[in-house]
């Protein structure tokens, strides 16, 4: 399995004069950040002082677009058409691109956020809105997703995935996430994640709810920050990872990794 992991969180998931999460202590860990884009959280301010940040850090900045639901975070469901979830997740990268490029850098991947990111990953229309959204505007762009139907609409379009393990979340024997709405959604004790989380990227399985392993990739770990001892435990995930061999690489190297190791595999059986 692969050895090699990126380490993204969400941030700058403020407003006005709302804060949530400690961006500053969690940037020491991460690789990668999704910055919210004003739709469910980040007002122009916020952005470019996360973009900032990031910039000073070393860490690439992602787009993390949602359904516009302030008032939710982001996290209800929203009847919204196909070219509205299209046009919302290209007005949401544009807005962050501006402030990338006024700090002198670039954004690196989208990453859908709360219920729409649910949404992706079973509703073929809205997998095929959001790769669309991101196909039109920049090839470059790499989608972070589960595995289902955005990282398929994505690979079609050509474009490259990134597989999201998130450490923190139960699984259905499915491979889609618990709701929040249930019970058990979200794990909470730190030995369990972490020894989870090594065991997705070590073993490239996580036990699911039902009682069994579950298949599953994972180019990178999302750690959240809006948790209590939230900053605590993400240390605690990237010392473990590191314990158990893992190296932590931003997300492009990460998946030029793997592209090699499948040319390599592939080099192998022809000439096998």
């Amino acid at each position: 399995m692969m050895n090699t992991v990126d380490l993204v969180a969400d941030l700058g998931e403020g407003f006005g004069a709302y804060t949530m999460g400690d961006d500053e202590a969690l940037l020491s860990v991460l690789t990668s950040a999704n910055i919210a884009c004003g739709f469910h959280a980040g007002d122009p301010r916020i952005m470019d002082a996360t973009v900032r940040h990031c910039v000073e850090r070393g860490v690439a900045v992602g787009a993390h677009p949602s359904f516009p639901d302030l008032v939710g975070f982001g996290r209800r469901a929203m009847d919204l058409t196909p070219d509205e979830v299209r046009t919302d997740t290209l007005y949401q990268i544009g807005a962050l691109q501006a402030f990338a490029a006024a700090h002198g850098t670039r954004v690196r991947h989208v990453a859908p956020h709360g219920r729409l990111g649910n949404l992706v990953a079973t509703r073929q229309d809205y997998a095929a809105a959001v790769a669309d959204a991101v196909a039109s505007l920049d090839r470059s762009l790499i989608v972070l997703a589960q595995d289902g139907a955005l990282a398929e609409a994505a690979r079609a379009r050509g474009l490259r995935v990134g597989i999201v393990g998130i450490a923190d979340r139960a699984y259905r024997d499915d491979g889609t996430l618990v709701p929040r709405s249930e019970p058990g959604a979200v794990i909470h004790d730190g030995g369990e994640i972490a020894a989870r989380t090594v065991r997705m990227v070590t073993e490239g399985v996580v036990r699911g709810v039902g009682g069994r392993d579950i298949p599953v990739e994972c180019d990178t770990v999302l750690l959240h920050g809006d948790t209590p001892g939230a900053i605590a435990l993400a240390h605690r995930v990237r010392e473990e990872l590191l314990a158990a061999g893992v190296t932590i690489a931003p997300l492009t190297e990460v998946l030029d990794a793997k592209a090699g190791r499948a040319q390599a595999a592939e080099r192998g059986v022809r000439h096998g």
